[in-house]
Parts: C-alpha cells; sequence; structure tokens
C-alpha cells in the first residue's frame, strides 16, 4: 500500500490516543490535588482493593459472563496475581475494536483471561497468535475459549516466545498485526518489544505490561534484573520517535506504544 507521512496514523488511533491523553493528564492533575488519595501507594497506583477501585470497576467494567468465570478460576490459583487486571484487559480490548485489528500477538498467556477478552472482539477471522512456555496454565482457560466460542481465533504456541516471534517474521508476517500485548519474563521485554516492532503495522499499538513492577522501577536494586530491565525500556519508550506512548496507571502500570 501507500506509505503514510512518518508522523501520520489513521484518524481512529489519533483520536484514540487524545483521548487517553486527555485522561491521563485529568487524571496527574488529581494527583497533585490529592496526591494521598489517587497516588497513595510505592507504586503510584490505586489500592487494589481501595473503595476507589471498587467503585472504578462497578462503574466501568463490562465483563462477558466467561471471562469473569475464567478470572474467579484464576483468582483461586496460586499464582493468579500473574494474571492481567481486568480493567487494563478490558481497555486493550476497546483500542483492539477502534483500530478494526484482525491480528493479535500476545507474549505470556498464563490461564488465558485476556487472550479470551482479545478473541471476543475481534471479528470471526481474526487471530491471536498465544506465546507461552507453560500449558498446564493454558489448560485453565482452554475450555472457556470453547465455551465463549472462540477457541478457533487462538493459536497457542507453546515453546519461548523469541522463537514464535523470529518465526513469524521469517514467514514474512513483518507489519502485519494490529496489536502485541508484552507480558512475561522482564528480562527479555526489550528483545520483545523490537519483534514486535517489526510484526506490528503502521498505525498499530504494543501495550506493555508491568511498567511500574510495584513501585520498584523508581530505584531498581542492583540484584533485581527485572526492575532494571523494565526500567531500561521505559527511559528507551521515552525517547523511541518510532512511536507515539502513554504510560498509564492502570493495573501494574502499562505503556501503550502506538508505531508511526
Amino acid at each position: 500500500g501507500s506509505k503514510m507521512p512518518l508522523l501520520s496514523v489513521p484518524k481512529e488511533v489519533a483520536v484514540g490516543t487524545a483521548m487517553l491523553g486527555v485522561a491521563f493528564a485529568a487524571g496527574v492533575l488529581a494527583g497533585k490535588r490529592y496526591p494521598s488519595f489517587i497516588f497513595g501507594t510505592p507504586s503510584g497506583m490505586i489500592r487494589k482493593n481501595s473503595p476507589l477501585r471498587q467503585y472504578i470497576l462497578d462503574h466501568s467494567l463490562r465483563e462477558h459472563p466467561i471471562l469473569k468465570k475464567l478470572r474467579l478460576l484464576t483468582a483461586d490459583h496460586p499464582h493468579g496475581r500473574m494474571m492481567v487486571s481486568c480493567e487494563e484487559a478490558q481497555l486493550m480490548a476497546n483500542l483492539a475494536k477502534l483500530i478494526k485489528a484482525k491480528k493479535v500477538i500476545e507474549i505470556g498467556v498464563f490461564t488465558g483471561y485476556n487472550a479470551l477478552s482479545m478473541a471476543l472482539v475481534l471479528p470471526d477471522d481474526g487471530r491471536v497468535i498465544a506465546c507461552d512456555i507453560n500449558e498446564d496454565y493454558a489448560k485453565i482457560g482452554r475450555p472457556l475459549w470453547k465455551e465463549a466460542g472462540v477457541e478457533h481465533k487462538i493459536d497457542l504456541r507453546i515453546k519461548p516466545a523469541i522463537q514464535t516471534l523470529d518465526e513469524l517474521l521469517a514467514n514474512g508476517e513483518a507489519e502485519t498485526f494490529d496489536f502485541a500485548f508484552i507480558d512475561a519474563d522482564k528480562e527479555s521485554y526489550n528483545e520483545y518489544y523490537e519483534k514486535c516492532f517489526h510484526l506490528i503495522k503502521k498505525g498499530g499499538i504494543i501495550a506493555i505490561d508491568n511498567v511500574f513492577w510495584n513501585g520498584k522501577v523508581l530505584k531498581p536494586r542492583k540484584d533485581d534484573l527485572a526492575a532494571q530491565s523494565i526500567h531500561r525500556l521505559n527511559e528507551k519508550l521515552l525517547r523511541d520517535a518510532r512511536v507515539n506512548i502513554s504510560m498509564l496507571p492502570v493495573g501494574d502500570g502499562v505503556t501503550l506504544a502506538f508505531k508511526l
């Protein structure tokens, strides 16, 4: 197709980015007025179990019944805290729908809550390439993918994600994906980001989870490789002229990178 100007993105993306920017600016202003209330935790987020967060969920979460079923099932798992927050998953699904996404990459599937959330908004011929190295976790969600009627949209690949991303690039799928979600081992975040950048088309979105790392990015310890890796990527993204970004205090922090 015709090449887009360097600073040009589809109208829907531009509008969506502007709306997110306004919302985030409003949040920052509120934080300056009420610092102990809005930014009351070490990681700079609304407390997970606070009445305000419950109010947010009560007044914004529109969760598919089978998504809710999987969330509650995952909450009982010993590693349930690894699941993406439901409001973050809803935001990403809304963005995927906004840009009319058809091809999605997910790095880090766990029980498949976000893969299901994405599959529910994709068209019938849409696909989520879901990358993980642990099939046992995914087995928890797979029956619910089927129950929701979207199992055919989720292509689960159990192998190191770098290997899957390299295979996609080798198969000529560069710049054919609309959306990528990175939520796996933090030490590999930069490599995941770079490979996803080449796989995502212009106007596409890369969402990077855990960019606060529970506040540890503020002063990463020398022995905390995860915090160091995330902090380095956060600094890189700030200066990356290939994308527009918004870092949002949702969940454990999520950065949205919009490819120019």
